[in-house]
């Protein structure tokens, strides 16, 4: 373990260079990590406590440099926020309406309702074929894996491995988990990492979803909150996870 020190810049006004020399404590900082074979990295927002440097325009900074890192390296880099106050992201507003609209906690009980109703079915009498010759039929008919769906998909959008993993805010291990397949099924909020990398539309979300077990909730504001910015076209799973952090929601990715 190693402890980096670097001095950041004390703000005056924003025109006098704070700007590059915040940007060189994340990289150089970074740089120094690598060379030290560092497998993980964690920052405070720097400058923004007594030197003064606004956290909305620190935590762009912290974000675009470290973004800039990764397109190279592995290394696992977080930013380390203590409160939803740092973030002051200019889509918050957009997203709180669509969130107003499409947000329905009430649903969590009608969810379950209509789950209990299912497990009622399945535990009633069966009737009609042997259960050997019902479950071939079944075994036969299996969906593709996971794994393969996935691989697939970025074969045929003509991407790297590499570059949906990273854009997915994965590291390789994981995704060499997932890639293996192994009866290795992942997250949820992985998936939909995965679904924001590939750039797929709200239909094919859905749909990825569901290969492996899945559906988006309108009774979860993780999920109605990357609903919005996957139907909006929004990409950008560091924007995103600012959002997600304002709204103490899980983040995307490792």
């Amino acid at each position: 373990r190693y402890v980096i020190h670097t001095a950041g810049p004390v703000y005056r006004d924003g025109k006098s260079g704070e700007e590059a020399e915040l940007q060189s404590c994340y990289t150089n900082s970074l740089a120094l990590a690598k060379q030290h074979r560092c497998r993980s990295v964690s920052f405070p927002l720097i400058s923004s406590g007594i030197y003064g440097y606004p956290k909305e325009k620190a935590v762009k900074v912290a974000t675009d440099a470290i973004r800039s890192f990764l397109k190279d390296s592995d290394i696992q880099v977080s930013l380390v926020l203590f409160d939803q106050t740092q973030i002051h992201t200019p889509l918050l507003n957009e997203v709180q309406k669509y969130l107003d609209a499409a947000y329905d906690p009430s649903q969590a009980r009608s969810l379950l309702d209509e789950e209990l109703q299912a497990l009622h079915h399945v535990f009633e009498p069966v009737t009609g074929a042997p259960m050997q010759d019902g479950l071939q039929a079944m075994l036969q008919n299996l969906d593709e894996p996971f794994s393969d769906t996935l691989l697939r998909m970025i074969r045929e959008q003509g991407k790297s491995e590499v570059e949906v993993y990273k854009r997915a805010n994965l590291d390789r291990k994981h995704f060499s988990k997932i890639r293996s397949g192994k009866g290795y099924l992942p997250s949820k909020k992985t998936i939909l990492a995965l679904a924001l990398a590939l750039e797929l539309d709200i239909q094919d979300t859905v749909w990825l979803l569901e290969r492996a077990g899945y559906a988006l909730s309108p009774a979860s504001k993780f999920d109605v909150i990357v609903e919005y910015f996957i139907k909006e076209q929004i990409y950008d799973i560091f924007a995103i996870n600012e959002v997600l952090f304002s709204y103490d929601q899980p983040l995307l990715g490792s």
